[in-house]
């Protein structure tokens, strides 16, 4: 199941999250969700940085994304206050910005 979402500026988006933590379950999600740090990350920081943002919306084709933007992304995860995001402030943000993830019903582990 995805989740399409009206985004304030318009931009719709799907939700896959649900989807992919049916698919891959809880510890495969986690392990996909780490995958995608590494890939944002400043590896000399070991954090997701304003610079490393940049370089990755580069590659991902999203260089239309300004520096505000960028900022906003990551004042939205930094619980630390140091203006990067570290790998749990990453994860946890991800989780947070899935709207179809927080709707889910908690399962009983068995």
């Amino acid at each position: 199941m995805s989740v399409e979402m009206d985004v304030d500026d318009g931009v719709l988006f799907e939700d896959y999250f649900p989807s992919m933590m049916e698919g891959l379950g809880a510890e495969g999600f986690i392990l996909e969700l780490c995958h995608g740090f590494h890939l944002l990350m400043d590896v000399e920081k070991g954090l997701i940085t304003l610079e490393s943002l940049r370089r990755s919306t580069l590659q991902l084709g999203l260089q239309e994304m300004g520096d505000d933007e960028l900022l906003w992304m990551l004042s939205e995860g930094d619980l630390d206050g140091d203006g990067a995001l570290n790998q749990t402030e990453f994860c946890i943000l991800m989780m947070r910005l899935s709207p179809g993830l927080m709707d889910q019903e908690p399962k009983m582990c068995t």
